[in-house]
């Protein structure tokens, strides 16, 4: 094995899943995202979401931005209303599962 070589494949993996490690590592987004994937609903308004998690709106927004940056979550807006469901793109998911894989490899080995 390649120590050198790896070690700049795991950098890599790392920096690419970076938003989105960042953004599932806060427990409020955790709460939030695990609201979202078992509704699995069209979409929600932050004032719905406020509502199922007990959290202000500008709470709830605040994190909406950081999970919409990170690619789990899209918005889609109607009218004045915009709506936030799962991003049915699971690149991001992949990604980290890629990531976890190739980690579990290299502790693997001898």
């Amino acid at each position: 094995m390649d120590c050198e070589k790896e070690s700049r494949k795991l950098q890599l993996e790392f920096k690419e899943c970076q938003k989105l490690l960042t953004a599932i590592g806060d427990e409020t987004r955790q709460y939030i995202m695990s609201v979202m994937i078992m509704e699995k609903c069209g979409g929600a308004r932050v004032i719905d979401i406020a509502k199922k998690t007990h959290l202000s709106r500008p709470a709830v927004s605040h994190h909406m931005q950081i999970l919409k940056d990170a690619g789990f979550v899209t918005a889609r807006k109607e009218g004045t209303m915009i709506y936030y469901s799962v991003n049915a793109d699971r690149t991001g998911i992949e990604k980290i599962k890629t990531l976890v894989n190739h980690i579990d490899e290299l502790l693997a080995q001898d």
